[in-house]
Parts: structure tokens; C-alpha cells; sequence
């Protein structure tokens, strides 16, 4: 059999180099779709949670703190481009130690009590870890943007480890869910760069729902009795 020649030699060598990057590359892909599937358990974890607090609740107060419930996974590219944006090494590490909004779920109630009485239901859990909070009720951000917000962390069980995820959990009553989807639409319509007058408008209609929240929390104490929580209302 003959020897092959040099040049055919280096074009087997550049071959078997680049099937190995690509191997490679195709590995990197199916561990990063993994560490993604992880954020979506984190989800379906936190999605039963939420769900037996909210059917507990309703049998036992026949009430639901919970209107309805969204959940939301950043996909591969939104997860790369903000990483990008982050400066971040292309890392798993440095992605799971520094983003936190992979997995988000967004809880709308009827009365800001609740969004209290849920945050505690939920953070009270032994094996749900509290990262952060962030109170936009009690403190509005600038816009007059108002939720709750809570980065928890939640045990998943894969078939050879556990992983601890982190899941973003916003929890808003149903004029707060209604102003900030007419901000973000509105943001959107004009590519972020809003006419003042405009987002004094939209100050003023956060406002005017806050005063909504208030009053409907009294109608609903009137008919059904002071809530059980001994948190304080913000004004």
C-alpha cells in the first residue's frame, strides 16, 4: 500500500483537528442546553409550590391570594447576549453566579397584602433559599414601577447530582401587572426614547393605581375581615 503523501497527510491532520473542535463545540452545546434544563426544572419546582399553596389556601380560606401565575425561560441566545453585554467570561460559572433572571415567574394577586402573604408562604419553605428582595411596593422605583421581587434559590434533583437554581419571582397585584405591561409597551413603541410628557403621564396613572390597590384592600377587608398578615400596607 502506498504512503500517503505530505499534503494529504496535512489534510487529514486538519481534519481530525477540526472534527475535534467541533466535537467539542457540540459538547459545549449539549452541556449549556443541560445547565439551561436546570432553569426550567427550577421552574416546574417552584410551578408546584405555588400551585399547592394556592389550592391549600383556597380550601382552608376558601380565597386565593393568586389571580394567575406566568413563568418565563430566557432562551440560549438572550442568555449569551446579556452575557455578552455583562463583559462575563462564557462560562457556566460565571453565567449561574451572575445572572439571575434566567428563570423568572411572575405571580399576580388581587390585593397587595397578598403579594406579602405569598412571598412569606413561599420564602417560609425549609428548602427554598432567599438570595434577594427587592420591595418596589414599599419603595417605588423613579418610573413609578411597583412589584415585589425575589431571587430564591430551589434544590433540583437530576439523575447524578443537585443542582441549586436560581428562579426571579416578581409577585404584583393586578393594577401593578396592568401599569407596567402598558409601560413596557409603551417603551417599546418608542425604542426607550419616551417623550417626558408621556412619562409623567404614566407616573401619574402609577399613582392613581396605587390609590386603586388601597381602596380596593379596604372594600375587600370590609367584606371579609382584616388579613392574617401582620405586615403593613405601604402607603
Amino acid at each position: 500500500m502506498a504512503t500517503p503523501g505530505p499534503d494529504v497527510a496535512r489534510d487529514a491532520s486538519g481534519q481530525a483537528q477540526q472534527d475535534l473542535r467541533d466535537l467539542l463545540e457540540f459538547d459545549q452545546r449539549r452541556e449549556f442546553t443541560r445547565f439551561l434544563m436546570s432553569y426550567k426544572f427550577g421552574i416546574d419546582e417552584m410551578m408546584t409550590k405555588i400551585n399547592i399553596l394556592k389550592d391549600e389556601f383556597t380550601y382552608i380560606h376558601d380565597y386565593s391570594p393568586i389571580e394567575h401565575v406566568k413563568s418565563r425561560l430566557k432562551s440560549a441566545d438572550s442568555v449569551l447576549g446579556k452575557t455578552a453585554r455583562k463583559g462575563l467570561p462564557l462560562t457556566l460559572d460565571a453565567i449561574r453566579a451572575n445572572i439571575h433572571d434566567i428563570a423568572g415567574i411572575r405571580i399576580t394577586c388581587s390585593f397587595i397584602r397578598d403579594a406579602y402573604r405569598i412571598s412569606d408562604m413561599l420564602t417560609g419553605q425549609q428548602d427554598i433559599t432567599v438570595v434577594a428582595v427587592k420591595d418596589y411596593i414599599a419603595e417605588p422605583k423613579a418610573n413609578g414601577y411597583r412589584s415585589l421581587h425575589l431571587i430564591v434559590e430551589v434544590p433540583v434533583f437530576m439523575s447524578d447530582r443537585v443542582e441549586s437554581v436560581r428562579v426571579e419571582v416578581q409577585i404584583r397585584t393586578v393594577a401593578m401587572d396592568f401599569w407596567a405591561s402598558l409601560e413596557h409597551k409603551i417603551f417599546y413603541k418608542y425604542d426607550k426614547s419616551v417623550p417626558e410628557a408621556l412619562l409623567d403621564e404614566l407616573r401619574d396613572a402609577a399613582d392613581v393605581a396605587r390609590h386603586l390597590d388601597v381602596k380596593m384592600e379596604g372594600l375587600h377587608e370590609e367584606v371579609r375581615g382584616p388579613g392574617t398578615t401582620l405586615r403593613v400596607i405601604p402607603d
